[in-house]
């Protein structure tokens, strides 16, 4: 797609076609403004100003647009999406509003992943002019953040595995004077020994690696990001279907997630010592896997029996989790595409949020819903410790019950989580199965922006 940047640009007078945002209330006011060979027009296109409908009306020579929408006076992020969808190549200024959030949408809504596409034909750019200068840069980053999170995504297992997302961490930390360091081999297996026994059934180019990125001014509060980059699941020994098996290239969403978090924080420049962590693996079958009944040992000294090789994001992430624990940070994020629990109770579209303390579950809660990126908080209910118990082991890495599968994966992550930190667990689905404006089929941010700007506020 066009570069985002390009999609917004300020209004200074240009030439451009308006657009004309009306509801059904206001449908009947707004024709009686049109000629009758307008209001034909629009009936002949049947629009009635129902959300997202578009309309082209001619206007002497040339022609003027009109989107159906909710509410002119309150533009949400999606509101403008279908337009930048569906009308043609040109540059556009809204009429009679000022397009505030739905800038977001207008550059997701020309997102494409076209990157094995041998016959793809260029699509032109819908450009949008908008007075207000000084919202474009805030908009236009999350909309990039978006859009590489779902190139992430999108992309399949074989161009993105462990070396991949290893790869990605690198071009971050070049573009923001970052250090990075990457743990693999023997510092694998001694420093983050469940990242190493998750990922070591993998071929040699996949094989598995911690990454460790540091950014910031070491006098600020540390901010940990932590994202799963299982690069593809195949269930291990515990084998997944092969329905279940088709979509995961999608189980490092959690990695996807936090490397676009950390590219906006060190983008907008925010006052915090930032450590993004990223175990990579892919968790496949050979003769080296993991099995059911192993014992695993962890960075943090607790023993993990495996009750299930599907149940293997956890497992590395503890490892992580315990590893940004080590800085003691002012809070830590993770990112997880880690149950189909989380999926059959709140569905594709609502992240599930676990957090320690209640004034940190609110902020990213009431974050969420202000930006169309909404979260619902799910409990870590002290009873439900004992299902992880183990007859061998510190605990085990899954329950022998089918209760609440979400929760206790949080309360298995707890575990890893130094304590008394500040925490706050994402169960993101990392996709949208349902294509809608602004929103195509394909990876897809499900916390990021809810997370984005409660950091935000927290630490400028």
């Amino acid at each position: 797609m066009t570069e985002a940047k390009a999609l917004i640009q300020p209004d200074r007078g240009q030439d451009a076609i308006a657009i004309h945002l009306v509801n059904k209330e206001g449908i009947e006011a707004f024709a009686k403004g049109l000629t009758a060979g307008q209001r034909a027009a629009l009936a002949g296109q049947k629009f009635e100003g129902n959300g997202y409908q578009v309309g082209i009306v001619p206007d002497g020579d040339s022609w003027f647009a009109v989107g159906g929408i909710a509410d002119p006076e309150s533009l949400s992020s999606w509101c403008l999406a279908k337009l930048a969808e569906e009308l043609p190549e040109g540059i556009y200024r809204i009429a009679n509003a000022e397009a505030g959030p739905a800038m977001f949408g207008w550059i997701t809504g020309q997102y494409r992943f076209s990157r094995y596409r041998s016959q793809d034909k260029p699509v032109g750019a819908r450009v949008l002019l908008t007075a207000q200068v000084g919202q474009i840069d805030a908009y236009v980053a999350e909309a990039e953040a978006e859009c590489y999170l779902r190139d992430l995504v999108n992309t399949p297992a074989e161009d993105m595995g462990p070396a991949a997302l290893e790869a990605e961490c690198e071009r971050l930390a070049k573009a923001h004077k970052a250090e990075l360091t990457t743990a693999r081999g023997d510092a694998l297996e001694q420093g983050y020994p469940m990242v190493h026994a998750v990922g070591r059934a993998a071929a040699r180019h996949h094989a598995p690696r911690l990454m460790h990125l540091v950014w910031g001014d070491p006098a600020h509060p540390v901010l940990a990001v932590v994202g799963k980059g299982v690069c593809f699941d195949s269930g291990g020994l515990d084998i997944k279907p092969s329905t279940g098996m088709r979509l995961m290239k999608k189980d490092m969403g959690g990695a996807a997630h936090a490397l676009a978090l950390a590219g906006l924080i060190m983008g907008a420049r925010l006052k915090v010592r930032l450590h993004l962590l990223v175990p990579a693996v892919e968790n496949a079958i050979s003769g080296g896997a993991f099995r059911p009944g192993d014992v695993l040992a962890s960075r943090k000294g607790l023993t993990v029996e495996i009750d299930n090789t599907d149940a293997e994001g956890r497992l590395i992430l503890g490892d992580a989790l315990t590893r940004a624990s080590e800085e003691n940070p002012d809070l830590i994020v993770d990112f997880a595409t880690l149950t189909g629990a989380a999926r059959v109770a709140l569905g594709p579209d609502l992240p599930g949020l676990m957090a320690r303390r209640d004034e940190t579950a609110d902020a990213f809660l009431a974050a969420g819903k202000a930006h169309d990126d909404q979260p619902w908080r799910l409990p870590l209910p002290e009873a439900y410790r004992e299902y992880l118990s183990s007859d061998v082991a510190d605990m085990a890495n899954s329950a022998s019950n089918p209760f609440a599968g979400a929760s206790v994966a949080g309360l298995f992550l707890d575990r890893f989580v130094g304590e008394g930190l500040d925490w706050v667990h994402f169960d993101t689905f990392a996709w949208n199965p349902n294509p809608r404006p602004g929103r195509a089929r394909g990876g897809r941010g499900l916390g990021l922006r809810a997370s984005w700007h409660a950091i935000r506020a927290r630490y400028s």
